[in-house]
C-alpha cells in the first residue's frame, strides 16, 4: 500500500495509484474486518485522512477536484465516527491510567476506563443499521475510486514541482501560524489545528520521501511523534468534554473530581513538551523548505 509519489514516475499515474490504494485498501477492510467493526472503522479512517492530505497537496492544480472528493471523504468518515470515536475515549482513559501518579490515582482511573468500555459497548448494541451504513461506505469509496479517472496532471515535470513546492510552503506556514497560536492563552482549537497542519507536513514528507530519503525520514518521524502527542492533547479536550456532558456517568463524585484534577494536569505537561517538539520540527524556513523540495524534485526526476 505504496503512498509515495516518484519523481521519476507519471505524475497522473502516480497520484492516482497513491489513491486507489488507500481507497481500496479501506474498501477491503470494511468488507473483512479482520480486527472487528471498531478497528476496521479506525483504520478506514486514517485512508481517508492520508487522502485528504494527498488531495490537498494537489489542490492549486485542480481545486474543484480537491473540494470535491474532500467533502465526499469527509462526509464517508463523520457516518461511522460515533462508535470509534467512544473507543478512542477509552484509550484516552487508558494512557491516563499509564501515567498515573500513584496507585489511588491509577485505581480510580481504570474505574473510568471500565465505565467507558460499558458506555462503548451500550452504544454498539443501540447503533442500528451499521451494517448497512459499511455497504453504502464502500460504495462511496468505489466512487472516489471512479472519480480519479477525471483528474491528469499535464502541465510537465518543471510546472509540476513548482506546484508541490507552493502546497509545501503553504502548509508550512499555515504550522508555523498555528503554532505562534499555542503560545500564551492557547485554546483546544489552536492546538488542534497545530495537529492538523503536522499530520499534512508529515504526510508530506511519506508521499515526496524519494528526493531525499535520510533527511525525508527523519523529519517525517519527529513529525509523526509530535502528532501523536497533539492527538492526545485532543483526546484529552474530548474527554473533559464528556465529564461536562455526561457526569451521570461517573458515580462516584471523588473519581470525577480526581479525572478532572488528572486531565488538567496531563493537558499542561503534554502542551508544554508538545510545544518544545513543534518548535523543532517547523524551525526551518518554510520559503527554504519549498525550494529545496522543487530543486530535489527537479534534480530527482531528470
Amino acid at each position: 500500500m505504496a503512498y509515495r509519489i516518484r519523481p521519476d514516475a507519471d505524475f497522473t499515474e502516480a497520484f492516482r495509484n497513491a489513491a486507489t490504494r488507500q481507497l481500496e485498501h479501506a474498501i477491503t477492510v470494511l468488507g473483512e474486518r479482520p480486527d472487528g467493526a471498531h478497528e476496521a472503522i479506525h483504520s478506514f479512517r486514517k485512508n481517508l485522512k492520508r487522502l485528504r492530505s494527498l488531495y490537498r497537496l494537489v489542490a492549486r492544480e485542480v481545486p474543484d477536484f480537491q473540494a470535491q472528493e474532500n467533502a465526499r471523504l469527509r462526509d464517508a468518515a463523520r457516518s461511522l465516527s460515533a462508535i470509534r470515536d467512544a473507543t478512542a475515549l477509552i484509550g484516552t482513559a487508558q494512557y491516563l491510567q499509564h501515567a498515573a501518579r500513584g496507585n489511588e490515582e491509577s485505581e480510580a482511573l481504570g474505574r473510568i476506563v471500565t465505565i467507558l468500555e460499558g458506555r462503548r459497548d451500550w452504544m454498539a448494541e443501540a447503533e442500528s443499521g451499521l451494517e448497512q451504513r459499511l455497504a453504502e461506505t464502500s460504495d462511496v469509496l468505489k466512487e472516489a475510486i471512479a472519480a480519479l479517472d477525471a483528474v491528469s496532471f499535464d502541465r510537465g515535470h518543471r510546472k509540476n514541482a513548482r506546484m508541490l513546492a507552493k502546497s509545501w510552503r503553504r502548509t508550512a506556514r499555515k504550522a508555523q501560524t498555528a503554532l505562534a497560536a499555542c503560545h500564551g492563552e492557547a485554546s483546544a482549537d489552536d492546538f488542534h489545528d497545530l495537529r492538523k497542519r503536522t499530520y499534512d507536513y508529515r504526510l508530506y514528507h511519506a508521499l515526496l520521501r524519494d528526493v531525499w530519503p535520510g533527511a525525508m525520514k527523519a523529519k517525517r518521524e519527529a513529525a509523526k511523534e509530535l502528532v501523536e502527542d497533539l492527538g492526545h492533547i485532543h483526546d484529552l479536550t474530548v474527554l473533559s468534554e464528556l465529564v461536562e456532558a455526561e457526569p451521570q456517568l461517573f458515580t462516584r463524585n471523588d473519581d470525577l473530581a480526581r479525572l478532572l484534577d488528572i486531565i488538567i494536569f496531563r493537558q499542561q505537561e503534554d502542551r508544554r513538551q508538545a510545544l518544545i517538539k513543534a518548535e523543532a520540527v517547523f524551525a526551518d524556513d518554510a520559503d527554504e523548505e519549498a525550494q529545496r523540495i522543487e530543486l530535489l524534485w527537479l534534480m530527482a526526476g531528470s
